[in-house]
């Protein structure tokens, strides 16, 4: 009992120390599509406005992923506009640099997308009451997607003696998140949760998915205290993917199969400023897709002219990185 009541007392001056954070310090970063958020997930917070100010200053952000094995490696380009804490509009250009595999790498062998973003606030965090969530609406459309389904789909008018070129496909997003800072004892956190209706797979990356699905995403932040006036954030996000995308099942093994996307997860630790902040500087591993499925390929024995080959997308350990800055006082 009394180590128990010493831990706890360790805790609460932990926690006590970390209550000196401000609330939104977690959350003031772009994630990858250039919403203000986690690494991947977007939360029910929005770019800041100062006092008395309808517009904020521009937030502009990079993030990079590198998953060159198979998918290639990505890097985003974002900027991100506040309206009186109540709402952002952004957009972000993905630019798409081409994998190292010579059996599937080909499906990503595009230069890039355009991502816009918007979302409105409801209700901010502690707005009526100080347990109340922030809540959230918002949505993301990407233009020029040729991932995966439209490559596939030129390859696959290809073996009926057609040439066309790949497909250009719009997917997007619309979805609620609920946010919430609790920086209490014995543990302050930041929790968020949010349901997501898509007809993207994998952001995008993964293609159009054969329609639009309900998916849920969230992630968890604990907020320590840091050197110079910085907090250092471990957290954690997941998000659901759609289970397969537009053309891809054609090319699965045996016929009638289909290809499996299984739910995105990242671990990163952010470093921000405790009050206001304007940088966040994010490192983290991404859990984005392994086996997917089987696919046949040629093996120029007329004996044996196809043989199977496990669909491998290396990207189950992905190193990403980010950055995002606000100026201004």
């Amino acid at each position: 009992m009394k180590l128990f009541w010493k831990s706890a007392s360790i805790a609460g001056i932990v926690a006590t120390f970390a209550l000196s954070f401000a609330a939104n310090a977690a959350a003031q970063n772009l994630t990858l599509e250039g919403q203000t958020g986690g690494f991947i997930t977007p939360t029910a917070y929005v770019v800041e406005s100062a006092k008395g100010h309808v517009f904020s200053i521009p937030a502009i952000g990079y993030h990079f992923i590198n998953a060159n094995k198979v998918i290639g490696d990505v890097h985003t380009f974002s900027i991100a506009e506040g309206f009186a804490n109540r709402a952002e509009l952004g957009y972000t250009r993905s630019v798409h640099w081409t994998g190292d595999s010579p059996a599937f790498s080909s499906l990503w062998h595009f230069a890039g997308m355009n991502i816009f973003n918007g979302k409105v606030v409801a209700i901010k965090d502690g707005e009526f009451r100080q347990w109340m969530p922030g809540v959230a609406a918002g949505f993301v459309v990407r233009t020029d997607d040729k991932f995966v389904s439209g490559a596939l789909y030129q390859e696959l008018a290809a073996l009926q003696g057609a040439a066309v070129p790949p497909k250009s496909y719009t997917n997007g997003d619309f979805y609620v998140s609920v946010t919430k800072t609790w920086l209490h004892p014995p543990v302050p956190f930041l929790i968020n949760l949010g349901w997501k209706e898509t007809n993207a797979s994998i952001y995008g990356l993964g293609g159009q998915a054969t329609s639009f699905k309900s998916r849920f995403f969230g992630g968890l932040g604990i907020p320590l205290p840091g050197p110079w006036k910085t907090a250092i954030v471990p957290s954690a996000g997941f998000s659901q993917e759609p289970p397969t995308a537009v053309n891809l099942n054609a090319i699965i093994y045996p016929s009638g199969a289909s290809a499996h996307l299984p739910t995105t997860l990242d671990y990163a630790v952010r470093v921000t400023q405790k009050e206001h902040p304007h940088f966040a500087f994010d490192l983290g591993v991404g859990q984005v897709a392994g086996m997917i499925g089987t696919t046949l390929v040629p093996t120029g024995n007329p004996l044996q002219p196809y043989a199977p080959l496990p669909i491998n997308l290396q990207a189950r350990h992905v190193i990403g990185v980010g950055l995002s800055i606000r100026p201004g006082k």
